[in-house]
């Protein structure tokens, strides 16, 4: 059963869910956002929102911060009910049954194959009446885009980040890349790292600009920092291998003693078979250690293996008006590349924004 659309009433409500849902961005993962209203006579009565991974669901927060009895209310959820047992968290369902609500509407069903359908079925069942609002499931669907994508096609949310000059450079043919891009661009590059679970890069860029990869922002929760080093070259004292927060990705025919060594630190290693790291192989165990999304953050070669396969969602791309020139210098993606320019990766309804003399283009790629 669905609510209509132009459902004034609805519509009002499942926007306060939305507006809540994202207080939780870069804190819930790998659990989607969310946020709840309680309404009675009306008026809302409590609100509540998802606030980390392992913390109480939008609707339980929504549910304690209740001043009043919420016997007979109706709930408002920017995503369906969780119906299921994990391991930190009891069914949403339950404590909505429990307290008595009469009437529960959601914006979107959950991708989860735990949940969907399930946890609205459940309510009915106990003769809730248990909706879903049809006028905002595009934007309920975008605040959980990662969450959608690692359910619907069985892998993580893949984002391609990166900056370069106007004729598509990375670096100069010495490599020297800092800085290509303003404070700005810089600044809100390292505000999108939050938002994603995961940051990737080969090791040729650890080794080359030993980047930190975290947000740098103590309001922000650093992303888990995968590398791609096959032979595992990476020095063990790089700045990313400052705590466990790692997943170094290698090859079986490796340094065997730099693997020893990595794993004394705590770091996790996973090794692969062949002479190179196959894209879908990696997302694949990515998956299952249940890593929802992932910003390639460089450098070319591993933006081209993610681009050669068409495996990126999203891309955001920061240009500056300078021209690099030189035949050595380091193009912004490597890889194979398309044979003919129609085959070329295109953004759909691409998006531009300024920062100063600086311009982002982002966008999404039709992918796998």
């Amino acid at each position: 059963m669905a609510s209509g659309k132009n459902n004034s009433t609805d519509k009002k409500f499942i926007l306060e869910t939305l507006k809540l849902a994202e207080k939780g961005r870069g804190l819930t993962n790998p659990n989607p956002r969310v946020g709840a209203v309680i309404v009675k006579n009306g008026k809302i009565i409590a609100r509540g929102y998802h606030q980390k991974f392992g913390g109480p669901h939008a609707e339980i927060e929504a549910l304690k911060a209740a001043k009043q009895n919420v016997k007979g209310a109706t709930m408002y959820v920017s995503l369906e009910p969780c119906c299921h047992h994990n391991k930190k968290t009891p069914p949403c369902t339950d404590a909505i049954i429990a307290a008595g609500i009469k009437k529960v509407v959601c914006a979107i069903l959950d991708p989860n194959p735990e949940v969907s359908g399930q946890g609205l079925k459940q309510l009915k069942q106990t003769s809730i009446e248990a909706v879903v609002f049809d006028g905002l499931k595009k934007e309920a669907h975008a605040i959980n885009e990662a969450f959608f994508t690692f359910h619907e096609k069985k892998r993580p949310f893949v984002v391609l980040k990166y900056a370069c000059s106007l004729d598509g450079k990375i670096a100069t043919h010495t490599h020297d890349s800092k800085w290509i891009t303003n404070d700005q661009s810089r600044e809100f590059a390292r505000h999108l790292r939050g938002q994603y679970q995961a940051i990737l890069v080969g090791v040729n860029t650890v080794i080359k600009d030993n980047p930190n990869l975290g947000c740098r922002n103590p309001k922000e929760k650093d992303p888990t920092r995968i590398i791609l080093d096959g032979e595992l070259q990476i020095p063990i004292n790089s700045d990313v291998l400052r705590n466990k927060n790692v997943i170094v990705a290698t090859l079986e025919g490796c340094d065997q003693k730099k693997k020893s060594a990595l794993i004394k630190k705590g770091i996790t290693v996973i090794s692969f078979k062949g002479k190179q790291i196959k894209i879908k192989d990696l997302l694949s165990e990515l998956t299952k250690k249940n890593i929802i999304s992932v910003m390639v953050e460089g450098g070319s070669q591993a933006h081209g293996a993610f681009a050669d396969e068409k495996l990126m969602d999203k891309v955001y791309v920061f240009i500056a008006p300078i021209i690099i020139g030189g035949r050595e210098a380091v193009t912004a993606v490597g890889g194979q590349g398309v044979k003919n320019v129609k085959e070329a990766l295109k953004l759909k309804n691409p998006e531009f924004k300024i920062f100063g003399n600086n311009i982002m283009v982002s966008g999404y790629t039709e992918t796998k």
